[in-house]
């Protein structure tokens, strides 16, 4: 059927259809991608896992980083040390959150109801939608800055072109990133994991190669292993606690939205591999911006947080084309599963009747691509990051409150289907559980939003960062649904997708689905 110019006009066009799969009544409240994962895409095995998390390790800001602990005053005998704690703690919340996913087989915009209630939830998600945004527009002009270095190493003349956005070089280089990174928002969640796979084998060999130059170029002892502190006594303690927390800001917030890739896990047990790869991975890709960082500090006179600026001091053109590409493939992989499947998941619960994944990522890429004009922002950075940090302030306290609701309040025991249903158990009041609302209004909190807000010395307590932020909003509301339990929401056994068969059924499950029901594992009456 050929659609008019005049009807792609109209939003009724646009609108999508219902699938059989849904759990929610009408498509108001749900469409495909926001429903449980069925069995056929649930594609994601233990490996997946640790490509995807190789693939993550190793981009720009995790090497930054590593980097910027150098310049605070730290060896790299301190700096290691804090990169490893901070990489271990990350994978506990990541871990107990993926396991979320990989049980109840939703994403993280639909999880978060059972936690927040139907209608607040939307505030964590929204938050998240905004900072993932963000950070696409910013990560899409790193990743310009590789096509750049690239494009100086086939032709040094770029050098020269004068830079005044919008119209240059570098506007340019933007643009060509932008329709390269393109297409690989179209793929689906499932199809997604094989660019991770060969990122994950390209880019820490390129990685290795740059740490072999470092200790070709400045031999260990005389670059890395000759450097010491510069700070001593309670200062020394003090850079060393700042640079645990800023390796543990950079990826703990994806303990979040983590269940937008374990609900595609081929079962629970595939995404505990990230128990060991994070910490394995992370370190290594942080060992290598320490040392190619310290050599850097011998051969050209700084620390060159940036691995691209230290690109442009090299001489042989071949090798900083080939670098420069392994960290463009490394950004577009970051961008896509850090940034755009997590805007594109949270747009499909705030409008599930038009937007599915793919219309998300799409959206994502106009909005935070062009609209939210990451260069001008860059160029006056500083209101940008006062803005930014009051949002991501509650990143560890959603994580918090996600597992102790699900782990210490419900033990596990949560009803799916009632998520997606406005007037369902998880309602809560008016659809707001305020437990949460009064964690997340913890005096701390509100400072960090609105400094003009006077709440004496308690605010200095998020000095502390991430986990603080984490552990408190965790003690706090375990202490309110314990001494105020919202009876309610509890069930005594979990209802679990799988336990949904006649609808699963109908939705193109496979001939093992049939078999469960034909065997009588599984009845209408579980849903009851």
């Amino acid at each position: 059927m050929t659609i008019s110019p005049i009807q792609w006009l109209k939003i009724s066009t646009w609108e999508l259809e219902l699938e059989n799969t849904a759990f929610a009544t009408d498509n108001r409240w749900s469409n495909h991608d926001m429903d449980p994962t069925p069995l056929r895409f649930r594609t994601w095995s233990s490996w997946s896992y640790v490509s995807y998390w190789f693939s993550d390790a190793s981009n720009i800001a995790v090497w930054e980083v590593a980097s910027s602990m150098l310049a605070i005053g730290l060896s790299w005998r301190q700096a290691l040390p804090a990169i490893v704690v901070a990489y271990c703690i990350t994978a506990v919340p990541i871990l107990l959150t993926g396991a979320i996913g990989a049980r109840l087989r939703v994403p993280f915009s639909v999880l978060s109801r059972s936690s927040f209630g139907f209608w607040f939830s939307y505030f964590p998600v929204v938050t998240r939608g905004i900072i993932a945004m963000s950070w696409f527009g910013i990560q899409t002009y790193n990743g310009s800055e590789c096509i750049y270095q690239m494009l100086k190493a086939i032709w040094p003349s770029v050098a020269h072109v004068p830079n005044h956005i919008p119209v240059s070089t570098r506007m340019m280089c933007y643009l060509l990133y932008w329709l390269l990174q393109f297409p690989f928002m179209l793929l689906s969640p499932q199809k997604i994991r094989y660019l991770f796979m060969v990122k994950g084998v390209i880019v820490p060999f390129a990685w290795l190669a740059m740490v072999i130059w470092a200790f070709i170029k400045v031999p260990p002892s005389v670059g890395l292993f000759s450097q010491h502190a510069t700070v001593h006594g309670s200062d020394l303690s003090w850079a060393w606690l700042t640079a645990l927390n800023s390796a543990l800001s950079l990826y703990c917030g994806y303990a979040v939205n983590i269940a937008d890739f374990t609900r595609y896990a081929t079962h629970e047990r595939a995404q505990y591999s990230q128990a060991i790869i994070i910490p394995v991975a992370f370190t290594l890709c942080s060992f290598a911006g320490l040392a190619v960082t310290s050599a850097g500090i011998v051969l050209y006179g700084s620390a060159l947080w940036d691995p691209l600026r230290l690109i442009d001091q090299w001489d042989n053109r071949a090798a900083a084309f080939f670098a420069s590409f392994a960290f463009l493939l490394t950004t577009i992989g970051t961008n896509i599963s850090a940034n755009a499947l997590v805007a594109a998941n949270d747009l499909t619960v705030c409008f599930p009747k038009y937007i599915n994944i793919r219309r998300g990522q799409v959206i994502c890429a106009f909005i935070g691509g062009w609209a939210f004009c990451p260069w001008e922002v860059l160029a006056k950075a500083s209101g940008f990051l006062s803005f930014l940090s009051g949002y991501t302030i509650f990143i560890g306290p959603f994580v918090g409150i996600m597992i102790a609701d699900y782990w210490l309040i419900h033990r596990g025991q949560i009803d799916v289907p009632a998520m997606y249903q406005v007037d369902g158990r998880y309602r809560y009041t008016f659809g707001v559980n305020w437990r949460a609302l009064a964690t997340l209004a913890m005096p701390g909190l509100v400072h960090s939003i609105k400094p003009s807000i006077n709440v004496g010395g308690i605010h200095n307590l998020f000095a502390i960062g991430w986990i603080f932020g984490f552990w408190s909003a965790f003690v706090v509301y375990y202490v309110l649904s314990t001494l105020f339990p919202a009876r309610g929401t509890f069930v005594e056994k979990a209802v679990l997708p799988d336990d949904v068969i006649p609808r699963s059924v109908s939705c193109g499950s496979t001939d093992e689905d049939v078999e469960k029901l034909d065997k009588g594992h599984v009845t209408p009456e579980t849903v009851s």
